[in-house]
This record gives C-alpha cells, structure tokens and sequence, in this order.
C-alpha cells in the first residue's frame, strides 16, 4: 500500500487545475527573466582569444562561423584530466540533435575547454559528439570569464571546504576525471553568449551552478516522473557517462 496521498479523478482534476495555475505563473516569470537577460548591458571584448581547433588556430570572431550570435559551453575538462567530467558529459549529449535548429536562428554553439585539443578528439570520439570543441589551452579566455584558475588559486580557495567536507560529487567526478580534487575544480562548468554587432564583438551574458539546468534535458522529464530527481544528499553522483551505465 503507498504511503503517498491519494485520491478519486474528481479530486485530482481539482489539485491540477490549481497546479496548473502555478506553472503558468511559473511560464510568464520565465518569460519576464528572458527579456531581462537579454536586455545586460554588453561588455565590448576588447582582447585578442586564440584557440586551437579541427581546422587549426582560430579567434574568437572565427569561431562564430559565419553567424552574428555564439553560444559557449565551459566543458569542464582541464589539463590533468584523463576524462572529460561525467556531469558536463551528460549535458553534451542532447547537443548535436538541436544544432541545426539553432543555425536556423542565427546561433553558432561551440565548446571550449582548457585541456589540449588532442585529448578533447579522443574523448569527442568515445562519446560520439560532433559538436565543435576548442581548445584553450594557449589563451586566457577561460581565466579572464572565471572557468579556470591555477592549481594554486584552486588549493587557497578551497581549503575551508576541504576542512568542512566537500559534497560527494566532487570526489566522485574527480576520480571519474582521472584526477585529484584540486586538479578537477581548477576548471568550472558554466555558459556564456556573445554576438557580433556592426564588426564589434560584445560578451552578453554567464551563467553556472543551476543556470546549467537548461542543458540538462534529462532533469525536466524526471521532475516531471512520480519520483522525481530522487537524489536526495547524493546529488548528481548517480550521473554517467553515456557509456558506462551498463558497467554498473
């Protein structure tokens, strides 16, 4: 017998319809935060970013490929890393299918992560992705936006947590990465916009933490199945490589 309330069809067309006033309120407010993010302020990109790619070195603007609005993925997967991170890797996963809807659109998306451009083919082609991905390895556009810090700044900024306990996903991902834990959380996930106006290329927005969740197609669907998440204190460590679920 469920512990979970129950009820007759009548009485749950009632709590629906209350439900269902809410998540339209819930719509219009996201609504209401897109045209805020759209309306920042841009940021003129004053410096010159260099980085490394399938078809060679290539800028900022270049990257861009021919669009005048490019989307970035911070891809968590540093110099020390054997593996891209699991979490960042599930993300990937539902990106090649939305790229040619968002051509359509004016967008160019690409991937950048500060790991050299060869282990990032290798591990493009485990996964079978096709997305673009560079490497910035050789420019400080992933320092200069707040992604990547040194083993050093890493280590000072997080020896409280340390002290305190880290939540069980960082270790997790860490040996998942094939790294320590200061090595992995040298790099941080998070997603950025730019777009080029009349030649000028502006920075328009960021994000990380939960302004992820968007990428996350799989959290949508599960908040929407009986159980939900169902996490609870182990949050994100249930989370695969496409790949290895079947190893479990």
């Amino acid at each position: 017998m469920t512990d979970h309330e129950t009820g007759t069809r009548d009485e749950w067309l009632v709590a629906r319809e209350q439900l269902l006033a809410r998540e339209k309120e819930h719509t219009r407010l996201g609504d209401e935060i897109a045209q805020q993010r759209r309306e920042l302020p841009w940021v003129r990109v004053e410096k010159e970013y260099r980085f490394d790619t399938d078809d060679g070195e290539k800028g900022l603007v270049d990257l861009f490929d021919g669009r005048s609005q490019l989307l970035v993925y911070h891809f968590m997967f540093g110099p020390t890393y054997e593996a891209g991170c699991p979490t960042c890797s599930s993300m990937a996963d539902a990106v090649d299918g939305v790229l040619p809807h968002l051509h359509a659109r004016d967008v160019t998306f690409v991937f950048v992560s500060q790991a050299p451009l060869e282990k990032l083919q290798a591990y493009k082609r485990r996964m079978g992705w096709s997305f673009p991905w560079v490497s910035t390895a050789r420019t400080d556009f992933n320092f200069d936006l707040g992604f990547s810090s040194s083993e050093e700044q890493t280590r000072e900024a997080i020896a409280p947590m340390l002290e305190g306990g880290m939540p069980p996903i960082v270790a997790h991902n860490a040996g998942s990465t094939g790294t320590d834990i200061v090595g992995y959380l040298t790099q941080l996930f998070g997603f950025s916009s730019f777009v080029l106006d009349d030649g000028t290329l502006y920075h328009t927005y960021s994000t990380t933490g939960r302004g992820i969740e968007f990428l996350m197609g799989y959290y949508p669907i599960l908040d929407r199945a009986p159980k939900g998440r169902d996490e609870g204190e182990d949050w994100q460590v249930w989370i695969r490589r496409h790949d290895e679920y079947r190893s479990e």
